[in-house]
């Protein structure tokens, strides 16, 4: 079950930590992260309605992946459990807290900010944990220190993530995902600036992600069509030409492919840091992928290489692992 959870906060790759102190607050909050591309949340018990906003959200949105933070008591893991949170978050490790939250068979993700509480962390048995706070402890050059001698154990790293920092931690293969609180800011809440938060949140799945653009392929018949689309572009730009098996490519922003190719048109390549994360955000966003397609990275076995289901105007897409 905690791999399972695990293996969601990865594909969403950003939770958003936030704090709500009207209850009524949490269901159009929750609908502006989901609008953004994050179906996902950390309420954190710094407030008294911090388990009724939760039970509203879980509530109103079952298949939100919504979580509990700042838990610092056996009480506050009943209460978060009971509101429907599917996973529990503290700022540090208390072992008394940790072991009654493993008792209850939920994730726990204790707050650790040095090898001593790492290996506190390892005695509990815990395979993943929150690194908090993360940027005023040293940020990714501590965590990275910190996470040498501990070959199996990842992170979550909460604590000055912002849009500028988020796409380099999430490089780092220890880190399962990123708490951040900066595209859901108390005020933003307060005064339920909903759109605003949409929109940032939006900004910060595009962050993550990382998408850019790679290369264009034309189909065309032959090799000889293929191979004067790629002169002509040499002549207007200067652009380089490259012979494979299959295609010429012009600089490697344009492929005249010495055939049909996928699509009907052409295809289009798109590359990102995550393969993975982006195949499970736009399926959350209604596309499907090739299945057939998919090709998997040998060392990590996660996906590298996909094409989506459907054609646009005529083109494949395909994403690429960058």
């Amino acid at each position: 079950m905690n791999n399972t959870m695990l293996e969601e906060l990865y594909s969403i790759g950003l939770i958003p930590v936030i704090k709500i102190e009207d209850p009524n607050d949490a269901v159009p909050l929750a609908k502006a992260l989901i609008d953004g591309g994050l179906p996902a949340a950390e309420i954190t018990f710094r407030t008294k309605c911090a388990a009724e906003a939760i039970k509203n959200i879980t509530e109103a949105y079952p298949d939100m992946l919504v979580g509990a933070g700042t838990v610092l008591t056996t009480e506050q893991v009943d209460a978060a459990i009971a509101a429907g949170s599917k996973f529990l978050v503290s700022p540090g490790l208390n072992p008394k807290v940790v072991a009654y939250a493993q008792s209850r068979g939920v994730l726990m993700l204790p707050g650790c900010s040095n090898p001593s509480d790492v290996e506190a962390a390892l005695e509990l048995g815990l395979s993943t944990v929150k690194f908090f706070p993360a940027e005023a402890a040293g940020g990714l050059k501590m965590l990275k220190a910190i996470a040498a001698p501990y070959g199996g154990l990842t992170f979550m790293p909460t604590g000055g993530i912002n849009a500028d920092n988020l796409l380099e931690y999430l490089k780092f293969n220890k880190i399962v995902a990123c708490g951040g609180s900066f595209m859901v800011k108390d005020e933003l809440v307060r005064e339920k600036r909903w759109d605003e938060i949409t929109a940032l949140t939006k900004n910060a799945v595009k962050k993550m992600l990382g998408l850019e653009f790679v290369h264009i392929g034309i189909n065309s018949d032959t090799k000889e069509e293929a191979e004067r689309g790629a002169k002509l572009f040499e002549l207007m730009f200067g652009m380089p030409l490259r012979y494979t098996s299959k295609s010429i490519f012009a600089s490697e922003e344009f492929e005249f492919m010495c055939g049909r190719g996928p699509g009907r048109c052409g295809h289009i390549g798109i590359r990102t840091p995550f393969v993975d994360r982006a195949m499970a955000y736009f399926k959350r966003m209604g596309f499907e992928f090739d299945e057939t397609s998919i090709t998997y990275d040998e060392k990590t076995g996660r996906a590298k290489f996909a094409y989506f289901k459907d054609e646009i105007c005529g083109f494949a897409i395909h994403i690429v692992q960058k």
